[in-house]
């Protein structure tokens, strides 16, 4: 099948259909019932036979005509690494048609995809990223890739170090950051900041030359790992190989930025500096590969660029006719083509120009070396001078935290629901302010609907100055807009500033709006030195606020309370704020005492039960010792058999064989039985014990009495049958449960979408997410083996009802669905414990429990 002459002859006789029906059968025969080499061993050769007719463009047609790509997606949850990797190489031939990928799409191929990314090896990570890539261009395989929450496992691959894998999984992030809420999630996840450790170029990395023919070769042949693990490639290979992957992440970036959230995190994190270090010019590397990796960079630059806060970074990197060029591009121009001139205009740069712009780069490093420190400033460039001084642009040392915020939503329902709410949210505010000794900058910052503000933290950037006891200060630094009339009339001022400041918080705080405003600076002083502002709206607050903030904004700074009276004045709100403040910290210390004392008393005992255990083995220690010393006796241990025959308590027969000379022929029986049940083999087993501690000596000869005591002893420990009950292991229960979630949730997927199984996979999933805890993860497993007919946590599954019913084709649950789950209708309203663990049929052990756990997984567990 090599040569299209013999392809051609295949396809003539009828022969690629009589083919794809084989691999079908014997395809079901080993995913169902087993994996004789002989079937690998053709289904190897099969998908190998297939790879090469769909590497021909024009015979592409003929394998999905014949439906053989349906059986390849189906080998993705083959076993065996040639049968996967094997189908895995067909399936990324056949999907460079745009025809074949739709057909290949409508199969629920993505899900098993990402569990190969996540949990395989390296190779068949290569080449799933491939086709996943190629797959990609259809709609409905990013939205599966955001379904099945594929972009955690895309970015945990970012971290790898082969090229061809990271230059896959960047595209395939490319694809589907398209999306705005994918956009997101990468953001959310630390994509942004892993592309940009991938552009930095820290990393040394690894590939090789394979391709997909060669590997679908060596994998025919049994030599494919050989092959793969040979290939390395030269340092200019790798160079070149790297650029492409530069390319891709400046790509992705270029999706990634336009939303304004990602650009702002792509600047505070370097990234125009990183970007822009690309786009220099390198004659001694590859001509071709360089331009294509300065174009993708001048691209991501441009539409960084046309954010107008990012602009003030873009004013002194390009000379003028330079910037002219870059600007002329437009905002938002994705075709690559448009900076091709671009590039070319720099790379024509005489080579001071290019020092020139190099230095301008290294001018907007933001981690750049300072070049001296003043306190705990890092002095990092020389922004100006004037008449009194110099500007620089500084940075404050790591490690040194300067601010904590605190966030109150002004438009949400519970902030302002009525008056007396509204009225106790701006009080509990003033108390917070009033209640501070020491002189604090507030920060205040619009947002749409939230105004923060700084509480209760001590915020100084070196402006503060330490003020003396009736002493007056005359520096000016701070907002204008909260500045006092006495700062403006440039006149001394004291403590009496911050209560104005303090006006001016509660009165936006009320109004969402500063008292003071106005785009020309005299008319802003004018309004504040005369306190012309907008009364707060009558009805809204009480007379208490409005008296507060008027007090405040006094203009003449003697008639202004001080801090002192405006406590006063808001006493009772100030007593309940402390009040609660009080009861607040006396309930936690209970708290904590509580909880000290509960764990003491858990050491206690578990210290107590550590002494008892070691003594009982001990005497047990003892009892064997005795026991062995007797048996030698073979008149002692024909009595001792006789006794044991005779007693009423004793254990089963199986039990006496599994335990005795056909131990090795039991524990065969066991693992060959197709009904086993792990459940009842625990229960039987406590019985079986409970039964073997309960022997005791029954002699009813009262002239052997020491005889009797001897006997006793040998028998082993002996427990009174009142003093014993049957137990289950709570421990062996919780895992029985959690075995049956993993199993399942771990099954290769079916072809088609199974919203049983989408129920379990949800609930593993919140029984392991982050809002989880061990504690929760017991009471629920605890819920589920008891069958608790109170319903499942109501968001687990509710919430992604609709996405995951559309996914599944609209397929409904049959009303008299054997699993125990409701009906579709009733699904969309959550389910219960009970439900899920309605139906429990006992876990066999032959070859056909994987087909039919795949098939009805709620059954199972």
């Amino acid at each position: 099948m090599r040569d299209p002459y013999y392809q051609e002859i295949l396809h003539s006789l009828g022969g690629i259909e009589n083919l794809a029906q084989y691999m079908e059968i014997v395809a079901n025969e080993y995913l169902g019932y087993g994996e004789e080499q002989h079937t690998v061993d053709k289904l190897v050769n099969m998908t190998y036979i297939f790879q090469k007719l769909a590497a021909v463009k024009d015979q592409r047609e003929w394998v999905t005509t014949s439906g053989a790509h349906k059986t390849l997606v189906n080998l993705l949850g083959a076993r065996d690494t040639n049968v996967l990797l094997g189908s895995l190489l067909a399936l990324a031939s056949l999907a460079e048609s745009q025809e074949c990928r739709e057909k290949i799409s409508e199969l629920n191929i993505v899900e098993n995809l990402l569990m190969i990314l996540h949990e395989y090896d390296l190779l068949s990570k290569r080449l799933t990223a491939e086709l996943l890539r190629l797959l990609c261009a259809e709609p409905q395989v990013k939205e599966q890739v955001k379904l099945y929450e594929g972009i955690p496992v895309l970015l945990s691959l970012l971290h790898s170090d082969h090229l061809k894998l990271l230059w896959s999984v960047v595209w395939i992030l490319v694809q589907v950051c398209e999306d705005p809420e994918t956009s997101v999630e990468i953001r959310i996840w630390g994509g942004i900041t892993q592309l940009l450790h991938i552009l930095r170029g820290d990393r040394n990395f690894v590939s090789d030359r394979s391709s997909i023919g060669s590997l679908s070769s060596a994998n025919a042949a049994g030599r494919i790992q050989q092959l793969h693990l040979s290939e390395d490639l030269s340092p200019r290979e790798i160079q070149e190989n790297t650029f492409s992957l530069q390319a891709a992440c400046c790509a992705a970036l270029t999706e990634l930025v336009l939303n304004d959230t990602n650009a702002h995190q792509v600047v505070q994190e370097n990234g125009v500096y990183t970007i822009a270090k690309l786009i220099l010019p390198n004659k001694q590397k590859n001509a071709a590969k360089t331009n294509l990796l300065q174009c993708y960079a001048f691209r991501a630059l441009r539409f960084l660029f046309s954010m107008e806060r990012n602009r003030p970074l873009f004013k002194r990197l390009f000379p003028t006719d330079l910037f002219e060029i870059f600007i002329d591009i437009g905002h938002y121009v994705r075709d690559i083509s448009a900076y091709e001139e671009l590039v070319s205009k720099l790379n024509l740069l005489v080579e001071d120009e290019l020092k020139q712009i190099a230095e301008n780069i290294e001018s907007i490093n933001q981690n750049k070396a300072p070049s001296k420190y003043i306190g705990n400033y890092a002095i990092l460039d020389h922004l100006g001078s004037g008449a009194f001084g110099c500007v620089y642009k500084v940075r404050k040392r790591s490690g040194q935290n300067l601010l904590a915020m605190k966030e109150v939503n002004l438009h949400n329902p519970a902030f302002g629901k009525d008056k007396k709410d509204r009225d106790s949210s701006v009080r509990n505010i003033v108390s917070e302010l009033t209640i501070i000794k020491e002189q604090v900058n507030v920060f205040l910052v619009s947002e749409d609907v939230f105004l923060k503000y700084m509480s209760l933290q001590e915020t100084d950037f070196g402006l503060a100055k330490q003020k003396q006891e009736n002493s007056k200060l005359t520096s000016v630094v701070g907002t204008i807009l909260y500045s006092c009339p006495e700062v403006l009339k440039s006149e001394p001022y004291g403590e009496k500033a911050d209560v104005w400041a303090v006006g001016c918080i509660l009165y936006q705080m009320a109004t969402l709006n500063p008292p003071f405003y106005s785009t020309n600076m005299l008319s802003l002083a004018t309004k504040i030195v005369e306190a012309v502002y907008e009364p707060v709206p009558e009805g809204i607050y009480s007379e208490k606020v409005t008296d507060t903030i008027s007090r405040c904004l006094t203009p003449d700074a003697e008639a202004r309370p001080d801090i002192v009276e405006v406590s006063s004045m808001i006493s009772d709100v100030m007593m309940k704020y402390l009040d609660n403040l009080s009861k607040s910290q006396l309930s936690l210390e209970k708290k904590l005492e509580r909880e000290r004392r509960r764990t003491q008393r858990y050491f206690m005992e578990a210290n107590r039960n550590t002494i008892t255990c070691h003594h009982e083995l001990t005497l047990l220690s003892h009892e064997t010792f005795e026991k062995a010393s007797l048996s030698s006796s073979s008149s002692g241990a024909a009595s001792l058999k006789s006794e044991l025959s005779e007693s009423a308590d004793l254990p089963p027969e199986g039990f006496q064989a599994s335990y005795g000379k056909d131990e090795d022929r039991a524990c065969d029986e066991i693992l060959s039985d197709d009904n086993f049940n792990l459940e009842n083999t625990e229960k039987d087993t406590y019985s079986e014990v409970d039964d073997e501690l309960d022997i005791s000596d029954n002699s009813s000869s009262s002239s052997s009495s020491p005889l009797k005591e001897s006997t006793f002893t040998s028998a082993g420990i002996a427990v009174s049958q009142r003093k014993v009950r049957q137990i289950s292991d709570p421990i062996q229960q919780i895992l029985i449960q959690l075995h049956k979630i993993i199993y399942i949730t771990q099954l290769p997927p079916a072809l088609h979408h199974n919203l049983k199984r989408r129920v379990i996979e949800r609930f593993k999933k919140s029984l392991f997410s982050q809002q989880s805890n061990p504690c929760n993860l017991k009471s629920e497993i605890k819920k589920l083996s008891q069958g608790s007919p109170e319903p499942i946590e109501p968001n687990f599954f509710t919430a992604d009802y609709h996405l995951l019913h559309h996914s599944s084709g609209g397929n409904s649950l049959s009303p008299n669905d054997p699993t125990g789950l409701p009906t579709s209708f009733e699904l969309e309203e959550g389910i219960t414990y009970e439900q899920m663990q309605k139906s429990s049929p006992k876990m066999t052990s032959n070859n056909g429990k994987r087909k039919r756990a795949q098939e009805h997984p709620v059954k199972v567990i």
